[in-house]
Formats: structure tokens, sequence, C-alpha cells
């Protein structure tokens, strides 16, 4: 609270004033000058006349805008699903890619650049780049902390907690120019192993915030506040051993608060972590009977929501792509 300013007794030769009613003294002066002074004084009544409280704190239409403009997805879709696929599984080539061209949707599959399908299927994963599907960035070796609990599958070599995060950055920024002779691409988005945050006890992910358009780094629900997204802290559902109805369950919930749900698959119909094909077939299908959800690559959607918190004037962070 700002304190009380006493008010300045008046001062020899002046007269207290009112300024909302205030006439100009005049002393015995020749009539030239006292008209002059006069004229002068009431062009400086004028300017320092108090703005009115309308206008003292009107706010530019524009800004007021972006303060208040809801968060829209385009084409008047009520809500954005991500389906993604983590660790290049044979499965997700065998089973969930044909069950996602045939219904026209399009996916983001994260691959670890050492994973045996790149040397021995890479030409399946170069068509899906080339049928509109995103290859993110899951690191080299999907390196994750063996300290963790249930972690003794984690081999020491690719023990998170014994790398550096400088020489894991590397790797990572290495992995984006393979991927790159892949797809051709640049935009990418990225998946952090295990939602694993620390190499060697130090935070690695904001070194490499200028190299992806977002990340995927917490497990977590529905996002329901778009605009209160952080792009590089984006949480995913992880379902395993679960129904199709349950994972429309989590859809439209999301379309209930015209938010965002970021599945992560591994298995689908086989390998670890996995879901069955049917489960998936039922996802699928209905994804592709409801074009409300916005369905598409995670950096797709992604480059929208960013574009959306900055028209509203959200704060974008300095390193951002």
């Amino acid at each position: 609270m700002a304190a009380h300013k006493r008010s300045k007794p008046p001062q020899p030769g002046l007269l207290p004033t009112s300024r909302a009613n205030h006439r100009p003294v005049c002393w015995p002066l020749p009539l030239p000058v006292r008209s002059a002074l006069a004229a002068l004084t009431c062009v400086i009544l004028i300017i320092s006349q108090p703005v009115s409280a309308t206008n003292q704190h009107r706010t530019p239409a524009s800004a007021a805008d972006k303060s208040t403009a809801p968060f829209q997805w385009p084409a008047g879709k009520t809500a954005a699903v991500s389906l993604a696929y983590d660790d290049a599984l044979p499965s997700q080539l065998d089973i969930a890619l044909p069950q996602l061209n045939k219904a026209g949707l399009k996916a983001s599959f994260y691959l670890p650049l050492a994973a045996p399908t790149l040397s021995s299927r890479l030409a399946d994963w170069r068509a899906a780049a080339a049928a509109g599907h995103e290859l993110g960035n899951h690191s080299l070796f999907h390196q994750c902390s063996r300290a963790k609990p249930g972690r003794s599958w984690v081999s020491p070599q690719r023990d998170l907690d014994t790398i550096s995060a400088s020489k894991l950055v590397d790797e990572i920024r290495l992995g984006n120019a393979f991927l790159q002779a892949i797809d051709g691409k640049t935009l990418r988005t990225y998946t952090a192993p295990c939602t694993d945050q620390l190499a060697q006890g130090e935070p690695y992910l904001p070194l490499l915030q200028q190299d992806f358009v977002a990340m995927k780094t917490l497990t977590g629900g529905v996002v329901s506040n778009m605009q209160q997204l952080d792009p590089y802290q984006v949480p995913v559902i992880t379902p395993h051993d679960v129904s199709g109805a349950e994972l429309i369950a989590l859809v439209q919930q999301a379309g209930a608060s015209g938010g965002m749900v970021n599945f992560t698959f591994h298995g689908v119909g086989g390998d670890h972590l996995s879901i069955s094909a049917q489960a998936h077939q039922q996802l699928v299908d209905y994804l592709a009977a409801n074009p409300q959800y916005w369905t598409a690559p995670f950096v797709e959607l992604m480059q929208h929501v960013k574009q959306q918190q900055a028209a509203a004037g959200q704060p974008a962070n300095k390193h951002t792509r």
C-alpha cells in the first residue's frame, strides 16, 4: 500500500487551486503579456488534465483478445490424440502400422537408433516416414537409470547414472542426424527413455530444447489445459494389457475438456508392455469413425499448440524451435 502523501502548504505568492475548478492567475502585467500567459496556461491545463478512469486502465484490444483467447484446435476439431510407439519393436511394423495405414491415421514412432529393426528393417521405417508418420528420437541406446526399482533389465553400460549429461546430449543430437538421413526431415520431437530426466544426477533435457519442437518427459493423464502445457514437459499415458474400451474412454475424456491425450504404446499384439492387436484395432477404428478428434503426429500437434500459446500471449521458452 502506498504511503499517504501530505499536501504541500501554499507558498507565498501562489494560490491553492483545484483541478476540477481551475482559473488562471492574472497579475497586473501588460495586456499582450497577460494574453500570452493566459493562453499558455490553458494549454498546460489541458495537457495536465488526468486521464479519465475509463481510458486510464484500458487494455489495447489486441492484448485483451490474446489474454482471453480460448485454445482452438484446427478445422473445428474438439480434441487431439497422439498415437506414439516406443522402442522400434517388430510388432509395431507388423501389426500397428498396417492398422494405422488402413484407417488413414498418422502416428509417431520413437526409435532408439541401436534397435535391431533399424538395421534389419530400415526400408520399412523409411516407408513409414514416406507415408506421413513421424520418426521421433528416443536416444541412441535407450539409457535408463539402473538404480530405480524394477530396473534390473538395464545393462551397466547403458546405465543413465554413469553417463554425463553432455555425452548423452551429443548422442541424442547424433540420433537426429541419423533420423534425418532416413526421412529427410529436420523438425522432430523427443521421448525420454523411461521418462528419466537426469544423467549422472544432472538434468539433461534443458540442454536439448533448441533441438526439438517438443518433448514427452512425464507419465501422466489427459492434458486438459492446453494454454498452460509446457511443450518440453508433456505427460504421456503408457497403456498395456488394457481393453479398447478403456483406451476410447481416455479419448472421450480429452474431448470433454478440449484437450489432448498422448498414448505411448510399446508392443502391439506381441513384444514387451503390449496391448492386444484387438484393443489397438478398436481404438484405431473409433478414431477413424470420429474425425472430430485430431489424430496426427506429435510434431504436428505441438507445432499447433505452440502457435496457439504464442497467439494467446504465453511466454515462449527462449530456446524453443
